[in-house]
This record gives C-alpha cells, sequence and structure tokens, in this order.
C-alpha cells in the first residue's frame, strides 16, 4: 500500500514538472526558430548596442549560446550559399561544454529578427512522432525509474533474498546514482537538437526520480524497520529537501518544488514521543530561509508562495494542537517569516517604489499567517489569560513596520489592519470575536473576552498611534508616485484608530456623555484633517486632492461625528450634525478637493439615520407638547437651512453631484419639517402613535404640491437637475397621496369619519377644495415650465377633487356630520348629484375654452357623459314622478346648449382661419 502511494505520488509530480515546464520551453522553440528563418533569409544580425548587448547578457546561457551561434552561422552567408550553412544548426555543443537546461532561468524574450524580402517559414509544431520518441520517452521513463527502484525493494522484501539493512543501502544506492547521472549529464553538455523536444530534460528527471527514492529510503529506514531514531531520520529528510531545493537552481523551479514538499512534510513523517517545538520551528526556519534565497536569485514567486503558505500552516497547526505552546518558538517562527519576507525575497527589487506594481502577491501568505498567529494571542482565551496579547501586538507592530520599509509588502499592511479592527470590535460587549483553538475556528461567543482590561487599553492606545503615524508618512511619502499605495496608508491609518476609537468608547467610557473620549475624537478631528493638508502638499499636481487626502479627511469627519455623540445629548447631536454639513462647503472656498461636498452629503446620511432611528429627536417622553416651538422645529428646520446654504455654497465653488443631492436633501428636511410639526399639532404633541386622520393627510398634501410649486420657483431663477425632477416629484408624490389617501382609504364615505359641524370650513374643504385649488393652481404655473403630461396630471386631479368636493358637500348636506354610504341615498339626492355633475361640466367646458385646455374640455365631455349614463340607467330606475322628468329634461337641455355651443364655437373658428 505504502509503495503504491509513493509511486502514485511520484507520478502526479513529475507530471507536475513537465506541465510546468511547456511555457518556457515554447518560448525557446519560438526563439531558435525566429534565428533559424534569420540565417536561412541570409540576413547578417546588426551589431548589438551597448544597451542590447546588456540584455543578451542577462539571458539564459541556453539562449545566448544559441544567439552566439546563429550569428557566427549567418556571418558567412554574405558570400557563401545559406544551404551549405544551414545544416549547422544540427550540431551539438563541443563535448565537455556545460550547458544548463531550460528551467534555469527567467523567461527569455523572442528576438525580433529583421524583415526579410522572403523570410523561410518558422518551423512547425512536432509531429506525433517526435513527441512519442523524445518528450514522452523521457518521462515515462523518469517515472519508471523511480517506481522501479520502490519495485525492487519490494521484490527483494517478498522473496527474501537480502535483509533489511541491504535493501535499503540498495535503494539509497539507486538514489544517489540517478542524482550523480543527471548531473552527469548536465555536466558533459546536454542540449536537445531536436526542436520541440527540449520539455524532456533528461537531468532534471533523474534528479527528481533521485530524490523520490532518496526520501522513500530514510522514512523506510525510520518509520518501517527503526534503524535510525528521529533525530537522524529528521535530519536526513531535511537535508534531502533543502539539497533537492538547492539542485533547482540548475534544474528548474518543478524540482524545487518537490523538494520544498518533501522538507514541509518531513515533520509529519518523523514521529517523536516529546516534540521539541524548537526543533521544528528551527528546521522550518532552515527550510523557509533557503528556499527564500533560490527563489530570489531566480525569481519564483510561486515557490516562494508555497513556502510561506507551508511554514504558516504549521505555525497554525502548532498554536491548535499543541497543550502548551511555547510562546517564544511562535514569536521565532513569525519573526524568521517577516526577516525572510522583508530581507531576503524582497530584498534590492528594482520595480519596488515604482508605480507599475503596487504589491507582492508571494506576500499574501506572510501577511494572513502572521496575523492570524497574532489574533490567536490576543483573542484565544488560553493565549490571553497567559498574558501574550502584548506579544500580539508587538507582532502587528512588526506587520507594519516590514510594510512600511517594503512597498512591495502591502499586504502586511491589510492583513495587519483587518486583524486589529477584529481585535478591538471583540472587545465591544455582549458580542465578541474570539478563538476556540481546540476546534482550530473562530467565533462568536456573545461574551467580552479575557483581555478586556487596562492592558487592552494601551495597546490600543499604542496601536492607534502606530497605525496613524505609519500611515500618513507613508500615504505622504507615495502619494505623487504611487498613489495606490498612498491611499492604502492613508486608510488604515485611519480605520484602525476609529475602530480602536469606538471600541474603547464602548468598553470602558460613559454612552450617555463622556468628555474624555469626546476630547481624543476631537483630537483625532484635528490630526486628520491636518494630516490630509500635509498629504496633499506632496502630490502632483500639489493639493489636488487624491484618494489618500480623501481618507484623511473622511476619517476627521467620522472623528467628529464621534466626537458629537460622545459629548452632546440626543437633541443636540442631531442638530450640530446638520449643522456640520456647513463646515466642508465653506472649506471649498480655499480648497477644492472633491471629497468635501461627498462630506456634507455624510452629514445628511447621519442625520437621517438619527431621525429615523428616533423622529422626536429627544425622545418621546422629553418632547413638549406646545405647537410649532419645540424640539421638532429646530431639530428638522436647522439641518434644513444648513443643507440648503451648503448646497448654494457648493454650487459656486465644485458644484458637481454633491451639490444637486444637497439641494435635494434641503427640500427633503423642509418638507420633513412641515409634516413632523404638523403631525404633532394634530395628535396633541404625540407624533409617535395615533393612525393617520383625513386632516393631517390633506396637511401633507398641500405640504408636498407647496413644495412643487417651491422648487418650480428656484429651479427658473438657479436653474438644476435635482431642482426640476425634484419638483416633478413632488407633484407625482401629491397625486398619488390624493389617489390612495383621499379617494380610497380615508375618504369619509367609506370610513364615516365626521367630517366637522361647521357648515363650509369643515374636512370637506380642508381634505378637498383647498388641494383642487392648489392642484389646480400648481399646473396653470407650470403650464409652459414642465412638461405637457405633467400640468395635465395635476389638471384632472384638480378636477376630480373639485367634483368630490362637491359630491361630498351635497351628501352632506342631505347626510350630516356623517355621510357613510351605509345610511343609503334619497331620491332628491340622487337627482341633485345628475344637476350638479351637469353644472360642473358646463363650468369646466367654459374654463377650458377660457384657457384655452383641451384637457379641461375633454374632463368635461368625461363628466357630462358620466352624467348621461346616470341618467339613462340610474335615475330611470330609481326616481319616481316629477323627479324623473326633471331629470331628462335638465340632461337635454344641459345637452342641446352644448351643441349650440360648439356649432357656434366652431363657426367662428371657420370664419377667423377663412
Amino acid at each position: 500500500m505504502f509503495e503504491s502511494l509513493i509511486g502514485l505520488v511520484a507520478i502526479i509530480a513529475l507530471f507536475v514538472i513537465i506541465s510546468r515546464q511547456q511555457s518556457r520551453i515554447g518560448l525557446i522553440e519560438r526563439e531558435l526558430g525566429a534565428l533559424r528563418s534569420l540565417v536561412l533569409s541570409g540576413v547578417v544580425p546588426p551589431v548589438a548596442k551597448p544597451s542590447e548587448q546588456s540584455a543578451i547578457d542577462s539571458r539564459p546561457a541556453d539562449a545566448a549560446t544559441a544567439i552566439a551561434a546563429a550569428a557566427e552561422i549567418a556571418s558567412p552567408a554574405v558570400s557563401e550559399p545559406v544551404t551549405a550553412q544551414a545544416p549547422a544548426l544540427e550540431t551539438e555543443a563541443p563535448f565537455g561544454k556545460a550547458v544548463p537546461g531550460p528551467w534555469t532561468a527567467g523567461e527569455p524574450k523572442a528576438v525580433e529578427p529583421a524583415a526579410p524580402a522572403a523570410a523561410a517559414k518558422a518551423p512547425g509544431k512536432p509531429d506525433i512522432e517526435t513527441a512519442l520518441g523524445t518528450r514522452w520517452a523521457v518521462w515515462v521513463g523518469g517515472i519508471a525509474l523511480a517506481l522501479g527502484g520502490l519495485f525492487l525493494i519490494r521484490y527483494t522484501i517478498e522473496a527474501g533474498i537480502f535483509g533489511p539493512g541491504v535493501r535499503l543501502a540498495m535503494a539509497a544506492v539507486l538514489g544517489l546514482v540517478l542524482v550523480a547521472g543527471g548531473e552527469f549529464i548536465r555536466r558533459t553538455g546536454f542540449q536537445v537538437p531536436v526542436q520541440g523536444a527540449a520539455g524532456a530534460y533528461i537531468p532534471a528527471i533523474l534528479t527528481a526520480a533521485g530524490a523520490f527514492i532518496l526520501f522513500g529510503t530514510v522514512y523506510a529506514a525510520h518509520g518501517i524497520y527503526g534503524f535510525i531514531g528521529p533525530a537522524l531520520a529528521f535530519t536526513l529528510l531535511g537535508a534531502i529537501g533543502v539539497a533537492t531545493i538547492a539542485a533547482a537552481l540548475v534544474h528548474g523551479q518543478a524540482l524545487a518544488g518537490i523538494g520544498l514538499i518533501g522538507a514541509m512534510v518531513t515533520p509529519m513523517l518523523v514521529a517523536s514521543q516529546a516534540p521539541n517545538p524548537w526543533a521544528l520551528f528551527g528546521y522550518l526556519s532552515i527550510v523557509l530561509v533557503a528556499t527564500g534565497v533560490i527563489a530570489r536569485m531566480r525569481d519564483w514567486k510561486l515557490l516562494m508562495a508555497a513556502a510561506f503558505v507551508g511554514t504558516g500552516i504549521w505555525t497554525i497547526l502548532y498554536m491548535t494542537d499543541a497543550p502548551g505552546a511555547n510562546l517564544s518558538a511562535i514569536l521565532f517562527i513569525d519573526a524568521v517569516t517577516l526577516a525572510v519576507l522583508a530581507l531576503v525575497w524582497l530584498s534590492r527589487r528594482d520595480d519596488e517604489t515604482g508605480p507599475t506594481r503596487v504589491f507582492d502577491w508571494p506576500s499574501i501568505a506572510p501577511g494572513l499567517f502572521v496575523a492570524f498567529s497574532a489574533l490567536g494571542l490576543s483573542v484565544d482565551p488560553a493565549f490571553a489569560a497567559a498574558g501574550d496579547a502584548l506579544p500580539g501586538a508587538v507582532i502587528l507592530a512588526a506587520m507594519v513596520a516590514v510594510a512600511l520599509y517594503r512597498p512591495l509588502a502591502l499586504p502586511l499592511l491589510f492583513a495587519a489592519g483587518l486583524v486589529t479592527v477584529l481585535i478591538y470590535l471583540g472587545i465591544i460587549p455582549p458580542t465578541s470575536v474570539s478563538s476556540d483553538f481546540s476546534s482550530g475556528a473562530l467565533g462568536v461567543d456573545g461574551q467580552p473576552v479575557v483581555v478586556s482590561d487596562a492592558l487592552t487599553l494601551r495597546i490600543g492606545v499604542a496601536l492607534g498611534l502606530i497605525f496613524i503615524g505609519s500611515g500618513f508618512w507613508a500615504a505622504r511619502r507615495l502619494a505623487a508616485s504611487a498613489p495606490i499605495r498612498a491611499a492604502s496608508w492613508g486608510a488604515w491609518g485611519v480605520i484602525v484608530p476609529l475602530v480602536i476609537l469606538l471600541a474603547l468608547w464602548f468598553t470602558f467610557g460613559n454612552l450617555d456623555r463622556d468628555l474624555v473620549y469626546g476630547a481624543v475624537a476631537a483630537l483625532l478631528v484635528v490630526t486628520f484633517a491636518a494630516g490630509g493638508e500635509w498629504i496633499a502638499r506632496r502630490e502632483e499636481p500639489p493639493l489636488k486632492g487624491g484618494a489618500a487626502v480623501s481618507f484623511a479627511l473622511g476619517g476627521a469627519a467620522i472623528a467628529g461625528l464621534l466626537m458629537l455623540h460622545m459629548v452632546f445629548d440626543s437633541g443636540w447631536t442631531t442638530i450640530l450634525l446638520g449643522a456640520a454639513a456647513v463646515v466642508p462647503a465653506l472649506a471649498t472656498r480655499w480648497r477644492s478637493y472633491p471629497v468635501l461636498g461627498w462630506i456634507s452629503l455624510g452629514a445628511v446620511i447621519a442625520v437621517l439615520g438619527r431621525v429615523a432611528f428616533d423622529p422626536t429627536i429627544v425622545g418621546a417622553e422629553f418632547l413638549s407638547r406646545t405647537p410649532v416651538f419645540n424640539w421638532l422645529l429646530p431639530g428638522y428646520g436647522i439641518p434644513a437651512l444648513a443643507f440648503g446654504f451648503a448646497a448654494w455654497q457648493l454650487a459656486r465653488t465644485t458644484n458637481g453631484r454633491p451639490r444637486l443631492a444637497m439641494e435635494a436633501a434641503a427640500a427633503l428636511f423642509a418638507l420633513l419639517t412641515l409634516a413632523m410639526l404638523v403631525r404633532h399639532a394634530m395628535h396633541g404633541g404625540v407624533i409617535d402613535t395615533g393612525a393617520t386622520t383625513l386632516a393631517e393627510q390633506a396637511i401633507y398634501t398641500l405640504i408636498a404640491i407647496g413644495a412643487g410649486a417651491i422648487l418650480v420657483a428656484i429651479d427658473l431663477r438657479s436653474p438644476s437637475s435635482v431642482l426640476r425632477y425634484g419638483s416633478m416629484a413632488a407633484g407625482v408624490v401629491s397625486v398619488a397621496f390624493i389617489v390612495i389617501q383621499h379617494f380610497l382609504v380615508l375618504n369619509p364615505l367609506f370610513t364615516d369619519e365626521s367630517t366637522g359641524g361647521i357648515p363650509v370650513f369643515n374636512l370637506l374643504f380642508l381634505a378637498y377644495l383647498l388641494p383642487a385649488i392648489a392642484a389646480g393652481g400648481l399646473a396653470l404655473y407650470t403650464r409652459d415650465k414642465r412638461p405637457r403630461w405633467y400640468a395635465a396630471m395635476l389638471a384632472v386631479v384638480a378636477a376630480v377633487l373639485a367634483l368630490a368636493y362637491a359630491t361630498l358637500s351635497v351628501r352632506r348636506l342631505f347626510k350630516g356630520e356623517f355621510i357613510g354610504l351605509w345610511s343609503g341615498l334619497g331620491q332628491l339626492e340622487t337627482y341633485t348629484y345628475s344637476a350638479l355633475w351637469l353644472v360642473i361640466g358646463v363650468a369646466l367646458l367654459t374654463a377650458g375654452v377660457w384657457l384655452r385646455s383641451q384637457v379641461l374640455r375633454i374632463a368635461s365631455a368625461a363628466l357630462i357623459s358620466i352624467a348621461v349614463l346616470k341618467v339613462f340607467i340610474f335615475d330611470m330606475s330609481e326616481l319616481e314622478g316629477v323627479l324623473r322628468a326633471l331629470s331628462f329634461i335638465g340632461l337635454g337641455a344641459v345637452l342641446i346648449g352644448i351643441g349650440l355651443f360648439y356649432q357656434r364655437l366652431l363657426t367662428r373658428a371657420a370664419k377667423e382661419n377663412g
């Protein structure tokens, strides 16, 4: 079973080796094909310039050799036939000349040949015969060698030919012979003359097969036969892994991957009764440093990332499984990881400060695992009880320092910032982020963590200062050259201190009023604002207000929001938040930072959140019952005035989208002010209970119609898309109120609500006649200022409201204060409706002709048609005697009069046109 598993792993690993090299081999094949075309075309390569020569010198050895050979071949092509020199491409290198394999360096660049008049075609892809005879034969041969050694050992065991010691010695010799054979072939001038066969790099395959056999031999000597102890087995396996990684310098990255896998698996293969963490992490540090040096020399990013991941996994496994984890060992391996990243992997990179690469992606792995270990030390009860929160904070500070020292290590900043935020959000009762390392998971346990004490407070202050100082300093340094990195530093320099301040206030402060934390928040406001200005002066061009500056000023705004909540009570907080929108708007007089207008809009969002949470501003129990002059007036009115002033100021400076949003906010809060004051007065000083009545709804409708008229008037003086569409939205909302509330939900015909004892100035006057006059006036006012459909909609609604008022007034005349439908209809009342509708229809027709409004004339025709249907269908069956006759006589007279009127109107129009 074990041999089968080893064989399967060997097959998979060897295929991974080959697949990883195909891209690079393809590039070399294309380059050789281009050189062949150049030689066959007879074009002499131009003499390389010094800069080009340095580029050629930096190419891999095999590519440089091929170029030199091509130049030697092409030189005599001017005087000699090309065909005589073409076979030179098929010659091999002299015996004894060391030719490294195709995996030794970075990807070569294809040579751009000069465009000859008749360039020869590049050689095509190799056929199936070449593939089977070269690449596949070598690959399968390498796998067969590795498996053959294992099967030979198995056979000797089953047949009892040799003892365990002899078998292991034979396996070790076979592994060493394969490694030596690979090195011998490489040193004696191995190269592949056939294009398309370079992927079958025999030295690397032999070395990989030998490494597999050596790994299996040492493991069998320890784990199966017990010939060697854990210490020696551990040392030998580690040495084989490191040696395999080192051999990758001449054999390629895939071989390094094999060695790294073997090195990382070694601690798991070697069991020990008393595991020593220092032996484990000392061994891992050696592997990590060796891998880092080799990966740095060849720029193998995947290998480096894999080494960081393996080390991190072992660290987390040790923290989760060890009964009493050694803090010093954890700090040691974290320090080694950060040192390898900063001093080995990211050392002397030419593009480290350039804007082309924002970050180095292999740095994500150490950032993730080191930050996770810091999180475990800070929140896990076992570590926190031992006082390990301070070392966890030291790790986070070290991560920030490395990110500051190596700009490409930007993932460390994000990991450290995120973990710090999680730690301090976790100390807020009653919910906390904690870890259960016995199950290897993080969770929310609903209880404060153990470290919510004075040490947590001091650590939070220190970490906040570290993030502020490093964040703003790095943002200023990178503002001109790397704006994305600068924005990242500026963001975390703001986010972490704000989260720490909020968490400490919730945990240790007074939530009602805390002047100490309020003073700290005010200090952050000044610090962030000054930091944003400090960064802006280093931008290119200066003071343009980029992303880093926006984060700094946005952080100042959030700190100001926290300060108001910490220092003032509910009512003053809402008022001052609204008034604070003026500050960034005024600041646009001196700085044209785009973020300033959005900060004003942020004040709007904050006030909306407060009034949504508590619409009474100060709480229902503290709200005065005095109409108008209570906390609602300043609580809604002052923000409305402040938003209007901010919109006015922004219109004269930045004049962007924030200005339009501020205009809309000013109009909204003006309406809210009136609506809340009305509700307060209508409900005796209580605004959060009681159903809405028709009278209250009528006032809301009048406010909406009035707001539409005001917005139209303001838009005519200062055109704005917000005012234009806002005015139409107010009209549409008012129409929706009328249709839904006035006609359906709150109609006294359906609710039987009291209409009042006063004959004229009653509920019907307030709910139907006044909205009809307001809607009609707004329709007339917007006739040429808004789309035709808008004015027509308002005109129709006004006419229907007037009809409803007249109809309901007739019913009130017959029924009294309560006009519900269930009280029935009388014959005289029924006849009165018919006469009334005809009179109103005629009135609408007259008004339509006088105002030249087709909408009113169509409404008149519709109303008269309804009256006709009522007379012929309802009155004929319900009325009796003289009322039935009068109904038909009146209808006939009106219709004849309308006909004569239209004939006369048409005759006059014909004369005028003639």
